[in-house]
């Protein structure tokens, strides 16, 4: 019985606002959804414009001690590109708009040590995680 009282109260509801009033808030509602398209249209724009870019690469440090990371390679101007980055434990350090392409790494512990050294094509955002082996 409750519910047959609440959705006769809803219905009036409904029904009491002018055609006016309805439409005014369709409209609203399509301005709304247009300029959320419009923001996520553009933002793919903007990936598609720097295809040649990597927006960030993060490494995070599971280790017992701080890590230095550093990568270097060239871009496609034969420009060298080298990046250092000084991660704490527990941390987490990005480097932002790399070009795209094959990189050096070499993770480097607190004593100066060589923990880790190889080669990475970089070609997507990516978070990479030291963890001990």
């Amino acid at each position: 019985m409750k519910n047959k009282i609440l959705i006769i109260l809803m219905m009036f509801t409904f029904f009491s606002y002018s055609q006016s009033d309805i439409d005014k808030v369709l409209k609203g509602g399509e301005i709304l959804v247009n300029g959320l398209s419009f923001l996520k249209k553009d933002k793919s724009e903007v990936k598609e414009t720097n295809s040649k870019i990597i927006e960030s690469v993060c490494v995070k440090n599971k280790l017992a001690d701080k890590i230095t990371f550093i990568i270097s390679g060239k871009d496609l101007e034969d420009n060298i590109i080298k990046k250092e980055m000084v991660i704490q434990k527990d941390g987490k350090e990005c480097v932002f708009e790399l070009p795209k392409g094959i990189y050096t790494y070499e993770i480097v512990l607190a004593n100066k040590e060589t923990y880790k050294k190889g080669e990475y094509k970089f070609n997507e955002e990516i978070t990479i995680t030291v963890k001990p082996d």
